[in-house]
């Protein structure tokens, strides 16, 4: 009986954990520039972030508003931003402005070397995160294959 019951929680873990599918960044950036719309020249910044997501060095995603998400492409590399504690966008009276603005990655060891926006394109928020589902519920596919 102790055997079946051990049994049935490893599975519910393992499911759990599959159910838990990380993305990479490479794919994240794929699925952001896939669902992000024309180039803007700036978006209205209210001071504060309501979420940012790193997609590897030179790109990240930054939330003004819950449903609100702009894909900022960087001129350059932005070191620590994969483990930035937190980041600040500049702004000029509340618009962040492509190739005039930057990103800075703040946090205790972050060398706060800004890192330019050379692109800014506003995503569709909701089909990202259907995106999103869709390709973690592949990732599980995939490895229950196996």
């Amino acid at each position: 009986m102790k055997a079946l019951v051990f049994a049935c929680l490893a599975a519910l873990f393992a499911s759990g954990c599959a159910s838990q599918s990380r993305i990479s960044d490479a794919d994240k950036l794929q699925l952001y520039r896939a669902h992000a719309g024309a180039p803007v020249p700036n978006f209205q910044y209210f001071g504060r972030l309501d979420g940012w997501t790193p997609l590897g060095e030179t790109a990240l995603a930054v939330w003004t508003k819950p449903s609100e998400v702009y894909l900022l492409e960087l001129k350059n590399t932005c070191q620590d931003l994969d483990f930035a504690q937190a980041i600040t966008v500049t702004n000029q009276f509340g618009r962040v402005y492509q190739n005039f603005d930057k990103v800075i990655v703040l946090g205790q060891g972050a060398n706060q070397i800004p890192c330019w926006i050379k692109e800014i394109r506003p995503v569709d928020a909701k089909a990202l995160k259907q995106a999103e589902s869709e390709k973690r519920a592949a990732q599980v596919a995939e490895r229950e294959k196996t």
